[in-house]
Formats: structure tokens, C-alpha cells, sequence
């Protein structure tokens, strides 16, 4: 209703003219896009893109009919120009005009969007302003629906500092005539591109921008292209459907790179709906498709849409190209989620190795409508300034922010213009250790925001260090015992046939029977203790050659698992290569930093590629090094397996910026508990009065 109703008012002065115009062209009997073009020259002059409506009502008139007001209001939304009726059909308007007919409140809405107050014509609400009412719309809907947190829309003055800092020391796009282009994947209703429009061409009216942007919920989509519409803007920009998915309804411009691109993903949300398409891409085309690197955990998708992005960067000005600069915002997840290997890891691996992670931004928490965590603005850029090359910039803004005078669901806290201001300045000046004062709740401190790093600072080798097995062996009662919990000596007693079948029980039976002869021989054994398992071995053997019984592989290792216990004291056990087997029990892993002399970007498979010997090589030195400094001088016989070493990167941003507060002297916390304690005892003593 309020897309129609700012439609309606956008329509009015040009109404009559539009009716008239209509009347005679049916009278000469014009049809198809001879007259639509007639319509849409007459509906408004300056328009490129149409937009009138051939209905005879309005608000008014449908008021002045109220028995067929569910009618009249359907035939009004058909007199729509294709482009707008495109829209009511993707709210499914005609059912809900339906169902508001039936419980008799259609009359009573368009009544009240009929108030003069109402007048929701661009000359009187911008298209900033409608921008925040139909946020606030949505937000409530959302509430309502319990949708999923981070999965909708992003705070206008949230969008406002991404836009200064995507655009923010970029030159060109202040060259007057300049054409860019700029993308939304989960353009939702239009907020981001709409944002980034304004600041452009405040500062650049005779720039030419191209909007694109993709949605896969309907109502959102119509909304944003109902804003395009009003602005006379392409439409067909916004492509339907799931970005992440396949064919017709995945991405809706499969061709095209773009300068520009921001996004939202819904973050915390499970990507099962695409997982077939996305692990088949993953698999069938690596990095010549969009998830090359690796794919996150099935509950958070979010990397996924900066995958995509990324995917769709121009060229990097070394190429021959202009190169693209991106901004998404995250939760908390991508900074570190993830093992090393082909998960959240390595997204950020072959970002910062490929030297396209530029800043990171922590957000205030209790910033977003439906969720109250922190949030991070991570920009991305293949066309880094010379300065920013081979570095990473990380900016703390968690304190940058002004409590809300009444919250909006779980948004509380906001970005006032000198926070945006301060943040952009911070990522301008491009500082290690730049302090800033940040004004919370009428006060200032002065404190580190800027810390600057080298990209192979958040890279780290996860090493796997191993120690001997040694076991010491004894058939006693009690180990022999323990035989009853080994797999491999129950499955004797059972049978594959089915339970109706003759040779079940003949099966069972003989089984039963070799359990009670395997059982006989090891208690025939000598009962002492033996701590090497290459001297039990063969006395284990010749038991079971004495006794004429056989001694299958499962049943010997079921044997020697139940009859041993670990024991520092005893011999190493040994493959029948000779070399040490690892305890599991024992293992542990190690994080050593990535070193200096490691030349980057790693390739992702050099732990299978013989063709980096040498970069295993220094990996190899580096651990055994990192091994004999910090292990060996603690535990003398432990050694590294090279074959499970592996690369990781995080960007452990709460680290960097944690600044250490003393606890409080233990005085102060005992007066304020005595303090507590009066308070108590003299509400107990008002209550028993």
C-alpha cells in the first residue's frame, strides 16, 4: 500500500492529461508499443524509463465506490505500465486485496493512505526518507515473522559509512562524465546501491552510474524496484532469484564485472538450499568457478556471496583492467571459522595471499535490527594505491557510536556523522597505532582505533606433533576381560544371514565356540608382563600355533588393544618399517607463525605438489627448527609429521585492540557487597512490618 500510494501521488499532476490521451488513442484505435511509448511521453517528458497508469481511479475515487472497492482497486493496479504492475504482482497483491475484502478492512486502509498527510510525492518525502520508512516496515514484518538474524537489512547510517569508505581516496569517481558501475547480490530493497548513488553524485553530479543488484525474497525485490522505478532507473537491473543457485533462479548477471559492489549476506544462516549446486561448482570447476578456495561450514553462507563478488571483479590495473573494490558485511564467523584447509580458511588465505583484503572494520554491537552482535565491514580490492599494497589495515570502531533515545528492536546503539567521519578518516590516513577520540555517552578517551599489518602476519603452520606409543602387555583375567568390548572379537558370535535362515544359528554357534577356544588359549598364557610388544608378539603366536588355532589380523589387533596399557617406561612399538608409531592419546598440535623467508602466495596444494620442493624444504626447516627450540627441550622423543603440516590465516581482531582494565581493589568490591547486604536486610525488614 505505501508503494502504491507514493506511486499514486507521483502519478497526480499528470493524471487527466494521461486519461484524455488514452480516450483519443483507443478512438484511432492504437495498441501495443505504439501506445505505450504515446502514454509514457505523456505521463512525463523527462522520463526514460515509463511509468503511468490508464485507470480511471485514484485513492479518492475508489473511497467514492466502497461496495466495489476490492474491484476497483485490482482494476487500478492492472492500469499500471508493465514495469509497476511487475511489482504488485511480486506482493501478490490481488490475494491480500482479497482477503482484506473479506474481513471488511480494505476500505478503512485505502481510506487512511487517502489522508492529504500522506503525500508521499518525492518533492515531499526523498527517496532517502522512503528509503528509512520502508525499512522500518520491513523491520517490524520481520519481527513479527521471526526471520533469521542478519538476513535483511542494514541500517541506513551503516550503509553511509560503507559508502565513504568504498569511495573514499578514489579519484576517478569524481572525473565528471565517468561511467561505474555498482552491485548488490542481496540488494534487498535497493538500500545500498540507493546510498552509494547519493554520496556519488552529491559530489559528482555528472557521473553515469549503472545500478545492479539481485534478491531472492519478492516482496523486497518489488520494493527496490519500485525505488528505481520513481527515479526513472532501469528495473531490469534487479535480477530475481538466488544468488547462490542454479540456473535461471542463481545469478542473474552471469556475464558481467562491476567497479563497485556492496553487500549484506545473511549471516548465521544455513546455505543447505544451495549446497547441491554449490559443492558441484566447488568440485566440477575450482577456481574457474566462484568457490575455487573452499566452501564454510553448512550453517553460515555468508563467505560465499564475497566468493561470488570476487568472482566478479574487473580486471586489476596490472591486467590491462580498472579493477573493483568491494564491501561486505560479516559477523564474527569469517575473522576466524574454520580449520586450515579448504573451509572458511582458506577464503581468507587466497584473499590475503592474492593481496585483496585492504581494512577491516569492527562495528559497536546492538547496531542491527534483529540481532544485537557485533558486526564487521571487511572491504576487498584488487586495485590496492602502491602504499596499501602487501598490507592489511585493521580499525576498531566498536566504541563509536551514540545510545539510540528509543531502540528499534535490537538496535540501541548508532553511527552519528562524526563517527562515520572519524572511521573514514581513520582508513584515509592509513596509520599503524593512529589513536582517535571516540565520544561514547558524553565522554572521550583517547585510544589506539588503526593498527596496520603485513599480509603474511595473519597467516600461521598448524604442525601435528607426535610422541612414541609404548605399551606394556599381560594376559590377566582382567585385560582378557576387556576382549568382551573389542568389535572385532564380538562380531565371531554373528551372522550375516538372516535370523529365519538355517545357517544363522549354525554360524552364531560356531562362532561362540571360537570365542571360548581364543578365550581358553589366552588364559593358558603366562600371566607376567611384558613391555615390548615386539617381544609379546611372538609369544602371542606361538599360543595360538600351539593350541592349532588362527590368528586373523582383526583378531590380533583386538587382542593386543584389550591386553595392553600405555607405559612411559616401556619399549617404543614400531611399524614393520621399523619407524615409531605415533599415541594418539598424546598427539598435539602446535601454531607457529608464518615465516619470513617463505615466499607468498602459497600454493594451495604445495603439501601434494612435487614441483615446491623447495618450499617444502623451508616449511620442513622451519618446523623441525620451531620442534628443537620449543618442544624437544620438554619432551625428548617427539617429532613432527610434515604430512598433516598445514597452512591457516585468522584475523584475530579483538586481540589487537584488547586493552587490559585491572580488577577493581578487592576493598572497593567488599564495600560495595556490605552496601548490598544493607539493602537487602532493610527490604526484609519492610516486609516483615
Amino acid at each position: 500500500m505505501t508503494v502504491l500510494r507514493r506511486l499514486d501521488c507521483v502519478l497526480a499532476p499528470t493524471k487527466e492529461q494521461v486519461l484524455e490521451e488514452y480516450e483519443k488513442l483507443q478512438a484511432r484505435g492504437l495498441e501495443g508499443d505504439a501506445l505505450h511509448k504515446v502514454l509514457a511521453r505523456k505521463a512525463s517528458k523527462d522520463r526514460n524509463h515509463p511509468l503511468y497508469n490508464i485507470s480511471p481511479y485514484t485513492f479518492e475515487k475508489l473511497l467514492a465506490d466502497p461496495d466495489n472497492i476490492a474491484t476497483n482497486l485490482t482494476s487500478y493496479i492492472n492500469g499500471f505500465s508493465e514495469s509497476a504492475r511487475v511489482i504488485f504482482e511480486a506482493f501478490d497483491f490481488e490475494s491480500e486485496i482479497e482477503k482484506l475484502d473479506k474481513a471488511n478492512r480494505l476500505y478503512l486502509i485505502v481510506k487512511a493512505f487517502t489522508d492529504p498527510r500522506i503525500d508521499l510525492h518525492p518533492d515531499r518525502v526523498s527517496n532517502h526518507d522512503m528509503g528509512y520508512v520502508f525499512e522500518e516496515l520491513v523491520r517490524r514484518f520481520n519481527e513479527q515473522a521471526n526471520e533469521e538474524a542478519g538476513d535483511h537489512f542494514t541500517p541506513r547510517e551503516v550503509i553511509r559509512l560503507m559508502a565513504h569508505l568504498l569511495y573514499t581516496e578514489d579519484e576517478d569517481i569524481y572525473t565528471p562524465g565517468i561511467v561505474r558501475t555498482i552491485y548488490d547480490p542481496t540488494a534487498g530493497t535497493g538500500g545500498m546501491l540507493s546510498v552509494s548513488e547519493e554520496y556519488i553524485t552529491q559530489q559528482n553530479p555528472q557521473a553515469h552510474l549503472e545500478l545492479f543488484g539481485q534478491e531472492y525474497n519478492e516482496e523486497s525485490w518489488a520494493i527496490c524496484r519500485s525505488d528505481l522505478l520513481i527515479k526513472d532507473e532501469p528495473v531490469d537491473n534487479i535480477a530475481f532469484g538466488d544468488t547462490l543457485g542454479d540456473g535461471e533462479t542463481g545469478d542473474g548477471h552471469p556475464e558481467k564485472d562491476f567497479h563497485y559492489m556492496l553487500a549484506n549476506p545473511p549471516f548465521g544462516v544455513e546455505w543447505k538450499p544451495q549446497e547441491a549446486y554449490v559443492k558441484k561448482e566447488h568440485q566440477e570447476l575450482g577456481f574457474s568457478g566462484r568457490f575455487g578456495p573452499g566452501l564454510p561450514r553448512i550453517n553460515d553462507g555468508a563467505t560465499l556471496f564475497l566468493l561470488h563478488m570476487i568472482r566478479k571483479m574487473k580486471p586489476a590495473p596490472e591486467q590491462g583492467g580498472e579493477g573493483s573494490r568491494i564491501a561486505i558485511v560479516f559477523n564474527g564467523s569469517p575473522l576466524f571459522n574454520g580449520e586450515p584447509g579448504p573451509s572458511e580458511s582458506n577464503i581468507r588465505r587466497w584473499i590475503i595471499e592474492n593481496d585483496w583484503l585492504d581494512a577491516i572494520i569492527a562495528l559497536p554491537d546492538q547496531l542491527f535490527y534483529n540481532t544485537g552482535i557485533y558486526t564487521y565491514i571487511w572491504l576487498v580490492s584488487n586495485r590496492k594505491p602502491a602504499h596499501r599494497k602487501g598490507k592489511v589495515q585493521l580499525i576498531d570502531g566498536t566504541r563509536h557510536y551514540r545510545k539510540m533515545k528509543k531502540s528499534l528492536g535490537n538496535k540501541r546503539n548508532e553511527l552519528g556523522e562524526d563517527h562515520i567521519e572519524e572511521l573514514t578518516r581513520l582508513y584515509a590516513d592509513f596509520k599503524d597505532g593512529a589513536t582517535c577520540r571516540v565520544g561514547l555517552n558524553g565522554e572521550q578517551a583517547e585510544r589506539i582505533c588503526s593498527k596496520v599489518f603485513d599480509n603474511r602476519d595473519f597467516g600461521y603452520l598448524k604442525l601435528t606433533v607426535e610422541r612414541p606409543l609404548r605399551l606394556n602387555f599381560q594376559a590377566s583375567a582382567e585385560r582378557i576381560q576387556r576382549l568382551w568390548q573389542e568389535t572385532a572379537f564380538l562380531n565371531l558370535a554373528k551372522s550375516k544371514k538372516r535370523k529365519d535362515q538355517p545357517e544363522h544359528d549354525a554360524e552364531v554357534k560356531a562362532g561362540k565356540a571360537t570365542q571360548r577356544r581364543i578365550l581358553a588359549i589366552l588364559q593358558g598364557m603366562d600371566d607376567g608382563s611384558y613391555t615390548d610388544r615386539a617381544v609379546f608378539e611372538p609369544v602371542l603366536k606361538a599360543a595360538f600355533k600351539d593350541a592349532g588355532e588362527k590368528l586373523p589380523a582383526p583378531i590380533k589387533k583386538a587382542i593386543l588393544h584389550a591386553l595392553s596399557e600405555r607405559d612411559p617406561q616401556a619399549a617404543i612399538c614400531c611399524d614393520q618399517d621399523g619407524n615409531p608409531e605415533p599415541d594418539t592419546e598424546l598427539r598435539d598440535t602446535e601454531i607457529v607463525p608464518l615465516p619470513a623467508d617463505i615466499p607468498l602466495p602459497l600454493p594451495m596444494g604445495y603439501d601434494k605438489d612435487a614441483d615446491n620442493s623447495r618450499l617444502l624444504d623451508l616449511v620442513h626447516d622451519h618446523c623441525q627448527d620451531y620442534l628443537a627450540r620449543e618442544v624437544l627441550p620438554f619432551v625428548h622423543d617427539a617429532w613432527i609429521d610434515h604430512t598433516k603440516t598445514r597452512v591457516g590465516y585468522e584475523i584475530p581482531i579483538n586481540r589487537h585492540f584488547y586493552v587490559y582494565e585491572p580488577p577493581r581493589p578487592l576493598e572497593a568490591i567488599e564495600r560495595d557487597i556490605q552496601e548490598l547486604e544493607q539493602e537487602i536486610l532493610e527490604m526484609l525488614h519492610k516486609v516483615t512490618q
